[in-house]
This record gives C-alpha cells, sequence and structure tokens, in this order.
C-alpha cells in the first residue's frame, strides 16, 4: 500500500496522480469560457443580416463586462454554497452541468430567439461561480501543508488555464469564419462537456483512491460546516434570476446594459470602501493589522485599475483587430479573434521566466518589494495601451492603410508581463498582509478587484467604432495617463507605507513583550 501511495504521489511529473485529471478538467472548462467570450462582443454587435444581434457596440462591450465581472461576483456565493452545503467536488460537478446547459442555450439562438443567448450567459455565469474557487480547492487537497510541491502544483494547474485560453480562440476563429457564429459557440460547449466527463468519470475516482491510500477522509466531497439555510438561499437566489430573466424575456421590464454596468460599478466600489471601513473599525485589530488593511485596500484599488486595462482584450483590442487591424497573410485573413490567444502563449512562454526572475533577484536581496511590482506593473500596461494609441495615430493619418498586427502583440506583450507582475504577486501579498482571522474575506475583496475592472474594460471598451478613429488615439491615451497616475500614487506611498508598518511593528512587539513581562 506504501509503494502504491509513493507511486501515485508522483505520477504526473512528481505530483500527485489526481493533479493529472484536474489540469485536464481546468483546461476544458477554460477553453469553453475562452472559445466564447471573445465571439461574444462580435456577434452582439455584428448586423442581423450578418447573422449577429445588431446591438450598438457600447451596449455589447458592457454586456461582456456584466459577463465577465459577475462570474468574479458570483464565486464568492459559490464558494459560500460549496463550503455550507453541496462540498468541492459537487459545486464542480453541478457547475460544470449548468455551463454546459449554458452553452446549449446559446447555441440554441440560431434555431429560437435571441432570449437564449442570454440565458444561456446568466446559466454560464452561474455554473463558473460554483466551479471555479472549488476545482481550485481540490487541487490544494493534494497537498499537506508543508509539502514544498504545493506551488509547483499550482503552477502546472494554471498552465492548464493557459493552455485551455490559448487553444480556444485559435478553434472557435477558425470555424466562425467558416462555418458561422453557432459552431463557434458550440465547440465551447463540447469542451465543457469533455470537463465534465473527465472530472466525474476520471478525477473523482483518482481522488478516492488517492485519499484511501493515504488514509484521509475525502473532505472534498462534503460541506466544510453543515448549513440548513443554505439550500432556501440558494433556491431564493435562482427564483430571483429565473424571474428577472422571465420578465425581462417578455418585455415587462427593460434593462440597460450600459447603466446596470454604471450602477453595478459604483455600488462596488462603495460596498468596497465600507467593508474595508468596518474591518478597521470594528474587527478589534492592532495598529499594524489595520494599516495591513490599508495597503490591502490601496493595492486592491491598483488592482482593478490595472484589471480595467487589461481585460479590454475582449472588448476594444478584439474590435481593434476586426476594424482597423491589417490581418492578411499570405492571402490568408487572421481571424480577429486569433489575437485573444496572444496573451495565454506569451504566459506560457514567460510565466516561468518571471518566477526564475524573482528567485534569482531574492537570493541576491535584490527582489523588488510587492509595491514595487504593482508600479511596474501599472507602468507596463501603460506602455502597452501607449502602443495602441499610436497604432490608432497610425491609421487615423495612414490614408486608409490598416495598423500592422504588431502593434497589437507588442501590446499585449506589455499587459501579459505586467499581469506576471500583479496577479501572482497580489495573490501572494494578500495572503501574508491579511489577518489570519478575515484572510478569506480579503481574498474575497481581492477577486472584487477582477470584478471591478471587468466592468469598468466594459464601459471603456465599447468606445471602439468602424468610423470613430479620429476617437481612439484619445481613448488609449487616457487609459495611458490613468495607469500612469496610479503608479505615481503607489511610488508616493511606498516610503511612508514603509515607515508607518515598520513603526507600528516595532511598537506592538514591545508592547507585546511588555505584557509579557
Amino acid at each position: 500500500m506504501q509503494q502504491d501511495l509513493q507511486t501515485q504521489d508522483k505520477a504526473f511529473f512528481g505530483h500527485p496522480k489526481p493533479l493529472k485529471s484536474l489540469f485536464f478538467t481546468e483546461l476544458w472548462e477554460r477553453f469553453s469560457y475562452y472559445g466564447i467570450r471573445p465571439l461574444l462582443i462580435l456577434y452582439m454587435a455584428a448586423m442581423v443580416t450578418n447573422g449577429g444581434l445588431g446591438l450598438d457596440r457600447p451596449t455589447a462591450a458592457a454586456i461582456v463586462g456584466l459577463f465577465a465581472g459577475s462570474m468574479y461576483l458570483m464565486t464568492v456565493l459559490g464558494g459560500w454554497i460549496a463550503d455550507n452545503w453541496l462540498g468541492q467536488a459537487r459545486s464542480v460537478w453541478y457547475g460544470s452541468i449548468i455551463i454546459a446547459f449554458g452553452h446549449l442555450s446559446i447555441a440554441l439562438t440560431a434555431i429560437f430567439s435571441s432570449f437564449f443567448f442570454y440565458f444561456g450567459l446568466v446559466l454560464i455565469v452561474i455554473g463558473s461561480g460554483l466551479f471555479k474557487t472549488c476545482i481550485s480547492v481540490m487541487v490544494g487537497t493534494l497537498y499537506s501543508a508543508k509539502d514544498s510541491r504545493r506551488d509547483a502544483g499550482f503552477s502546472i494547474f494554471y498552465m492548464g488555464i493557459n493552455l485551455g485560453s490559448f487553444i480556444a480562440p485559435l478553434i472557435t476563429g477558425l470555424l466562425i469564419q467558416n462555418n458561422g457564429w453557432h459552431l463557434g459557440f458550440g465547440i465551447g460547449g463540447i469542451g465543457m462537456l469533455i470537463a465534465l466527463i473527465v472530472f466525474r468519470f476520471i478525477a473523482v475516482p483518482q481522488l478516492k483512491e488517492f485519499n484511501r491510500l493515504r488514509g484521509e477522509n475525502d473532505s472534498w466531497s462534503t460541506a466544510v460546516v453543515e448549513n440548513k439555510k443554505a439550500p432556501k438561499i440558494a433556491l431564493a437566489f435562482c427564483t430571483i434570476v429565473g424571474l428577472v430573466v422571465t420578465l425581462t424575456a417578455l418585455g415587462i421590464i427593460q434593462i440597460n446594459p450600459v447603466a446596470v454596468v454604471t450602477y453595478l460599478t459604483v455600488s462596488i466600489c462603495i460596498g468596497i470602501i465600507v467593508y474595508f471601513a468596518y474591518l478597521l473599525l470594528f474587527m478589534n485589530l492592532n495598529r499594524h493589522e489595520k494599516f495591513q488593511i490599508v495597503i490591502c485596500f490601496i493595492l486592491l484599488i491598483a488592482a482593478a485599475l490595472f484589471w480595467s486595462a487589461f481585460e479590454q482584450k475582449p472588448t476594444s483590442f478584439n474590435l481593434f483587430a476586426l476594424d482597423y487591424t491589417d490581418r492578411q497573410v499570405l492571402g490568408f485573413e487572421i481571424p480577429a479573434v486569433w489575437f485573444q490567444s496572444v496573451n495565454a502563449m506569451f504566459i506560457i512562454i514567460f510565466a516561468p521566466v518571471a518566477a526564475w526572475l524573482w528567485v534569482k533577484l531574492a537570493k541576491k536581496n535584490k527582489d523588488p518589494d510587492y509595491i514595487s511590482k504593482f508600479i511596474i506593473a501599472l507602468l507596463l500596461a501603460a506602455a502597452g495601451f501607449l502602443l495602441m494609441s499610436f497604432a490608432s495615430t497610425s491609421v487615423m493619418h495612414g490614408n486608409g492603410q490598416l495598423a500592422s498586427p504588431w502593434w497589437l502583440i507588442g501590446s499585449l506583450l506589455l499587459l501579459t508581463l505586467g499581469e506576471l507582475c500583479l496577479s501572482p504577486v497580489g495573490l501572494s501579498t494578500m495572503t501574508k498582509l491579511a489577518p489570519t482571522v478575515i484572510r478569506g474575506q480579503i481574498m474575497g475583496l481581492w477577486f472584487t478587484a477582477s470584478a471591478l475592472g471587468n466592468l469598468m474594460a466594459g464601459l471603456i471598451g465599447g468606445q471602439v467604432h468602424a468610423d470613430s478613429i479620429d476617437n481612439l488615439p484619445t481613448l488609449f491615451m487616457r487609459c495611458v495617463i490613468a495607469l500612469v497616475i496610479g503608479a505615481i500614487v503607489l511610488f508616493l506611498l511606498k516610503a511612508p507605507i514603509k515607515k508607518l508598518m515598520t513603526n507600528t511593528n516595532s511598537t506592538d512587539v514591545t508592547k507585546t513583550n511588555m505584557e509579557t513581562v
């Protein structure tokens, strides 16, 4: 039995065997998501005569932002349902089924009304809320708290995400070019079905066997704390969502996506401020912990600013590729959505390089602190949008000549490098700074930064029009200015933050020692 455990414990590149099936589950789930996401704005903004919905671009971009932002917000409720009712495994299973039905609903738009398109998006959001956090938790159960392979295991798992997001646009881009929109949407549904099958019939049995060999219970199969109210809360939420969808479909209520995104963005900003104020005033934290909370708040705002730029890939960048980019190569027209694979390709290439660089600098005591890395991320994003401003200027003065695709690729490279400076560093920093008693809450707030960024990106991205090239240099330059201002503010706060943290930490240590004496 011990020999079997050792074999399974190193069966997948020196990692537990179940990591392989969880890797492929996540790969195909991300394939389904990134397969349809870049199609959304192109489909909604396309003329009805071209098979689209004929929406104006600001509305289409707002819906994309609302779709992605709601997905991050739903992870909070999805994680709560998993902890209090379903458990991790059933949440992933039911989430997969709901996502698959969402893709099916979108595919039915070709036969029935556009109602099925929007209903499908709602189902994908709900299903992803259950799926997204739970499968990551299950990866964590493969390792003990002191297992040195844990970070490397999550890095391998992260590669599954990026492989899925790299492959999906390449396939869906070809399908919609030659066969129409709905086959492109349909292939995402097939990806989700593969994820569902891999998880249910391969991952779960492997997890059970792995736990049996190491003599542990399947903690991921049951709720952490059984809450009898959880099913009623989940049912009430689904009822409200179903009622809103039905009333909207019947035309009884009218929803303006741009207004919804605007109000939701403002509401989230107010909610974040109020919640941080609550943590500072009512959680009985010491001075050092309060300063840690303040730093978390500052970094969260900086992250939201970064994501508002980064998440314009499926909106403004996607539309720029469609309208203003020369996509002809040796007589072949590159599908616009192929550019959505560039970020994932760069992540796969440069993530190991970034990890190696941080380790090497740390050994020499030259590793930049987390605030410096955030500043670098904002400046890299600003440089990426500066390239886009130059690209749009070249089109404006080019007498009808389209921009080189290298402008987009260069901008996406800079944004990717910024992502590598901010995203993993941000996750690590939040777990270090957040006081233990509220660490889960701070991580939930961190993910709201991604939701906020997606919503803001949806509002910005819809301003790209085929007949409004004159506005684009200014639009992209405003993003540059906002990102640079954010970097400057962080730079100015860097020294005071370090000083305050050092002083309060010293004071708290002295106080503790005196109380001990």
